[in-house]
Protein backbone atom coordinates (compact mmCIF):
# COMPACT_ATOMS: atom_id res chain seq x y z
CA UNK A 1 0.00 0.00 0.00
CA UNK A 2 1.25 3.60 -1.02
CA UNK A 3 0.80 6.42 1.31
CA UNK A 4 1.03 10.05 0.67
CA UNK A 5 0.09 13.12 2.19
CA UNK A 6 -1.09 16.29 0.42
CA UNK A 7 -1.39 19.60 2.16
CA UNK A 8 -4.91 20.77 2.30
CA UNK A 9 -5.57 23.84 -0.16
CA UNK A 10 -8.14 26.65 -0.51
CA UNK A 11 -9.26 24.99 -3.55
CA UNK A 12 -10.41 21.76 -1.17
CA UNK A 13 -13.37 23.25 0.43
CA UNK A 14 -16.18 21.40 -1.05
CA UNK A 15 -13.68 18.13 -0.72
CA UNK A 16 -13.52 18.82 2.56
CA UNK A 17 -17.15 19.44 3.63
CA UNK A 18 -18.10 16.31 1.71
CA UNK A 19 -14.89 14.04 3.89
CA UNK A 20 -16.54 15.73 7.31
CA UNK A 21 -20.51 15.01 6.28
CA UNK A 22 -20.11 12.04 4.61
CA UNK A 23 -18.71 9.57 7.50
CA UNK A 24 -19.79 9.04 10.72
CA UNK A 25 -16.25 9.72 13.44
CA UNK A 26 -17.98 7.30 16.39
CA UNK A 27 -14.57 8.16 18.50
CA UNK A 28 -14.81 12.22 17.80
CA UNK A 29 -16.69 14.66 19.96
CA UNK A 30 -19.01 15.22 17.08
CA UNK A 31 -19.40 12.56 15.42
CA UNK A 32 -21.70 13.43 12.81
CA UNK A 33 -20.92 16.68 11.46
CA UNK A 34 -23.53 18.84 8.99
CA UNK A 35 -22.71 20.86 6.35
CA UNK A 36 -23.19 24.09 8.95
CA UNK A 37 -20.77 22.92 11.29
CA UNK A 38 -18.12 21.85 8.48
CA UNK A 39 -18.62 25.39 6.93
CA UNK A 40 -18.13 27.19 10.10
CA UNK A 41 -15.11 25.20 11.08
CA UNK A 42 -13.14 25.36 7.72
CA UNK A 43 -14.08 29.54 8.35
CA UNK A 44 -12.60 29.70 11.84
CA UNK A 45 -9.44 28.03 10.37
CA UNK A 46 -9.36 25.17 12.27
CA UNK A 47 -8.05 23.01 9.73
CA UNK A 48 -5.92 25.79 7.73
CA UNK A 49 -4.12 29.08 9.96
CA UNK A 50 -0.97 29.77 11.47
CA UNK A 51 -1.65 27.28 14.61
CA UNK A 52 -3.32 24.45 12.37
CA UNK A 53 -2.17 22.54 8.70
CA UNK A 54 -4.14 20.25 7.31
CA UNK A 55 -2.94 17.13 4.81
CA UNK A 56 -5.10 14.35 2.64
CA UNK A 57 -4.06 10.42 3.25
CA UNK A 58 -4.19 9.63 -0.37
CA UNK A 59 -4.04 5.48 -0.36
CA UNK A 60 -2.42 3.57 -3.55
CA UNK A 61 -3.05 7.07 -5.94
CA UNK A 62 -6.95 6.76 -5.08
CA UNK A 63 -8.83 9.83 -6.53
CA UNK A 64 -10.52 10.08 -3.02
CA UNK A 65 -8.89 10.49 0.15
CA UNK A 66 -8.67 7.56 2.56
CA UNK A 67 -8.64 10.44 5.79
CA UNK A 68 -7.37 13.38 6.93
CA UNK A 69 -4.44 14.55 9.61
CA UNK A 70 -5.34 18.14 10.83
CA UNK A 71 -1.98 19.45 13.03
CA UNK A 72 -3.07 21.98 15.84
CA UNK A 73 -1.35 24.34 18.02
CA UNK A 74 1.65 24.12 15.63
CA UNK A 75 2.95 28.15 17.37
CA UNK A 76 3.13 25.95 20.77
CA UNK A 77 5.77 23.17 21.76
CA UNK A 78 3.57 20.54 22.29
CA UNK A 79 1.47 20.43 19.32
CA UNK A 80 -2.13 17.71 19.03
CA UNK A 81 -3.37 16.22 15.82
CA UNK A 82 -6.77 14.92 14.66
CA UNK A 83 -6.80 11.82 12.82
CA UNK A 84 -10.29 10.83 10.45
CA UNK A 85 -9.91 7.36 8.49
CA UNK A 86 -12.95 6.93 6.20
CA UNK A 87 -14.79 4.03 7.81
CA UNK A 88 -14.23 1.32 4.83
CA UNK A 89 -10.44 1.99 5.05
CA UNK A 90 -10.09 1.60 9.11
CA UNK A 91 -7.70 -1.19 9.88
CA UNK A 92 -5.83 -0.86 6.65
CA UNK A 93 -3.13 0.32 7.24
CA UNK A 94 -3.64 4.38 7.21
CA UNK A 95 -4.05 5.27 10.78
CA UNK A 96 -0.48 3.94 11.79
CA UNK A 97 1.29 5.51 8.22
CA UNK A 98 -0.04 8.74 9.50
CA UNK A 99 0.90 8.59 13.19
CA UNK A 100 4.52 7.86 11.83
CA UNK A 101 4.78 10.23 9.12
CA UNK A 102 2.69 13.32 11.76
CA UNK A 103 5.05 12.60 14.37
CA UNK A 104 8.46 12.86 11.88
CA UNK A 105 7.06 15.90 9.81
CA UNK A 106 6.17 17.80 13.07
CA UNK A 107 9.89 16.82 14.39
CA UNK A 108 11.95 17.48 11.09
CA UNK A 109 9.44 20.90 10.64
CA UNK A 110 9.52 22.48 13.51
CA UNK A 111 13.01 22.28 15.80
CA UNK A 112 10.99 23.93 18.54
CA UNK A 113 8.86 21.20 19.34
CA UNK A 114 10.00 19.08 21.97
CA UNK A 115 6.67 16.44 22.08
CA UNK A 116 3.73 15.42 20.50
CA UNK A 117 0.30 14.59 22.12
CA UNK A 118 -2.73 12.53 21.16
CA UNK A 119 -5.75 11.95 23.41
CA UNK A 120 -8.40 9.45 22.40
CA UNK A 121 -11.23 7.66 23.98
CA UNK A 122 -10.05 4.95 26.19
CA UNK A 123 -12.29 2.01 24.09
CA UNK A 124 -10.64 3.39 21.09
CA UNK A 125 -8.06 0.13 21.46
CA UNK A 126 -7.56 0.23 17.12
CA UNK A 127 -5.89 3.70 17.74
CA UNK A 128 -4.31 3.19 21.09
CA UNK A 129 -2.83 0.08 19.79
CA UNK A 130 -1.33 2.15 16.73
CA UNK A 131 0.12 5.36 18.96
CA UNK A 132 1.85 2.38 21.09
CA UNK A 133 3.30 0.72 17.88
CA UNK A 134 4.33 4.39 16.85
CA UNK A 135 6.12 4.91 20.10
CA UNK A 136 3.65 7.20 22.16
CA UNK A 137 3.66 6.59 25.48
CA UNK A 138 0.65 6.50 27.86
CA UNK A 139 0.99 9.69 30.50
CA UNK A 140 -2.63 10.10 31.23
CA UNK A 141 -6.20 8.68 32.30
CA UNK A 142 -9.15 10.93 32.37
CA UNK A 143 -12.09 9.32 33.93
CA UNK A 144 -15.36 10.01 32.44
CA UNK A 145 -14.02 13.16 30.78
CA UNK A 146 -15.11 12.64 26.95
CA UNK A 147 -18.85 13.76 26.16
CA UNK A 148 -20.42 11.27 23.91
CA UNK A 149 -23.42 12.66 21.12
CA UNK A 150 -25.72 10.31 23.61
CA UNK A 151 -24.81 12.32 26.58
CA UNK A 152 -22.58 9.62 28.04
CA UNK A 153 -19.31 10.49 29.40
CA UNK A 154 -16.34 7.73 28.29
CA UNK A 155 -12.41 7.57 29.56
CA UNK A 156 -9.90 9.95 27.95
CA UNK A 157 -6.36 8.82 27.49
CA UNK A 158 -3.27 10.76 26.64
CA UNK A 159 -0.55 9.97 24.96
CA UNK A 160 2.81 12.07 23.88
CA UNK A 161 6.02 10.83 22.20
CA UNK A 162 9.23 12.72 23.23
CA UNK A 163 11.54 14.19 20.39
CA UNK A 164 14.60 13.07 22.43
CA UNK A 165 12.58 9.55 22.35
CA UNK A 166 11.58 9.78 18.79
CA UNK A 167 15.44 10.35 17.91
CA UNK A 168 16.72 7.23 19.78
CA UNK A 169 14.01 5.17 18.78
CA UNK A 170 13.20 4.45 22.52
CA UNK A 171 10.02 4.43 24.92
CA UNK A 172 10.28 6.12 27.87
CA UNK A 173 7.08 5.38 30.33
CA UNK A 174 6.16 8.33 32.98
CA UNK A 175 7.24 7.00 36.64
CA UNK A 176 3.91 6.25 37.95
CA UNK A 177 5.18 5.45 41.31
CA UNK A 178 5.77 8.73 42.18
CA UNK A 179 2.43 8.93 43.35
CA UNK A 180 2.23 10.51 47.25
CA UNK A 181 0.30 8.12 49.97
CA UNK A 182 -3.23 9.44 50.31
CA UNK A 183 -2.73 9.38 54.35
Amino acid sequence: MDIAFRRLLASDTAHLVRFLTGEVWPFHVVSTVDRETARRWIAEGRFESEENRSFWIVADEDEESAGLVRLMDLGDDTPLFDLRIRAERRGGGEREAAVRWLTRYLFEEFPEVRRVEATTRRDNRPMRRVLARCGYAKEAHYREAWPAPDGTFHDTVGYAVLRRDWLAGTVTLPDWDDEPDAS
